[in-house]
């Protein structure tokens, strides 16, 4: 059975519809190299077409504001302490302190033992972005090689969802992948799930990290991204922001096609979220158009699409003062290519 014989249905029906009762490597195996091969050339002359697209100044506003919106502001060094997440708190509750119309980020990416002390800065602030809070995510299973026992992935995991994190952006076993232990890497990602439960019954949402840059294929990437829907994944995630090449537009255009191929075979809308290498303005509005001209306008709120951004924000802050200042005297469109 390939996808492109199937009907719709729901998450739990599909998978026992290409996997059975039981997933094994070899019907992994079988159903991603079922998939269509990508066509290269074909996904990087749209993502090319898509970049030159232009908007007028009026809806740039909305754009910036948006981009914010949907920003993961993050910082994930070793030298990260309690007080420079706090400070990263309130820039992300104030992102311009002038101007109080400036909305929230929609949350805040840290290492797992940093999310107490950004739970206790954000206060009421804590909570669901789609209702105008903002989310606590943290990094877990070993970020950001993946190089570590299940068992220190899952306590990692439940350690972070312990102290508050809303969710959890984990990394899959590239080496795994790569080597074509499709098993390995399903059966961690259908157990890091279950360790995102919380005790009222919820689950911390699950983004999936694929590392895109050291997939090296397309083909490899989209192999990638099905099996962690299958496997329970909320959010696709291009990157860690540790290797390069990061998030790229043609690797994202490739993601937000197979949410998109999910969502028409199930109803349910996945997530995307790129990371690492994103940091003008300029560059995150192209991110917008792909992602209106691919799954739609309704994919833009925060359950749907991030940015995964340290230094993003500052660029989209200067932009926007220059527009809604008065002091932008450019032309009525503005390019973003």
């Amino acid at each position: 059975m390939t996808t492109d014989q199937l009907t719709g249905a729901d998450r739990g029906s599909l998978v026992s519809e290409l996997l059975g009762a039981h997933p094994d490597n070899e019907k992994l195996r079988n159903v991603l190299h079922g998939l269509p091969g990508v066509d290269a050339v074909g996904l990087e002359q749209r993502s090319a077409a898509l970049s030159t697209r232009s908007i007028k100044t009026s809806s740039k506003v909305w754009a910036l504001d948006k981009i914010i919106a949907l920003i993961d502001l993050t910082t994930l060094e070793g030298a990260d302490t309690p007080g420079k997440v706090r400070s990263l708190a309130t820039k992300a509750m104030h992102p311009d302190p002038s101007d109080p119309s400036c909305p929230q980020v929609a949350a805040i990416c840290v290492y797992g033992d940093m999310v107490p002390y950004v739970v206790e800065a954000l206060g009421e602030t804590h909570g669901d972005p789609d209702d105008g809070k903002i989310s606590v995510a943290a990094v877990a299973t070993a970020f950001p090689s993946g190089r570590a026992s299940l068992e220190v992935k899952l306590a990692d995991t439940r350690d972070a969802v312990a102290a508050g994190a809303d969710e959890i952006d984990m990394v899959i076993d590239r080496g795994a992948f790569l080597s074509g232990n499709y098993l390995k890497v399903y059966n961690e990602i259908v157990q890091v799930k279950a360790a995102c439960a919380r005790p009222d019954g919820s689950f911390a949402s699950l983004k999936v990290i694929l590392e895109t840059g050291e997939l090296k294929t397309y083909d490899n990437i989209k192999r990638a991204s099905w099996l962690s829907i299958l496997a329970g994944g909320d959010f696709i995630k291009t990157s860690t922001g540790k290797v390069q090449p990061a998030a790229t537009l043609p690797v994202t255009l490739l993601m937000l096609e197979v949410a998109r191929d999910w969502y028409r075979l199930t109803g349910e809308k996945i997530g995307v979220k790129p990371a690492g290498g994103i940091r003008t303005s300029k560059d995150a509005v192209k991110y917008l158009v792909h992602v209106a001209e691919t799954v739609g306008e309704e994919w833009l709120q925060p359950h749907l699409f991030r940015f995964g951004a340290s230094s993003l924000l500052n660029d989209v802050l200067l932009q926007r003062q220059k527009l809604t200042t008065g002091r932008y005297s450019g032309p009525d469109y503005v390019t973003i290519d």
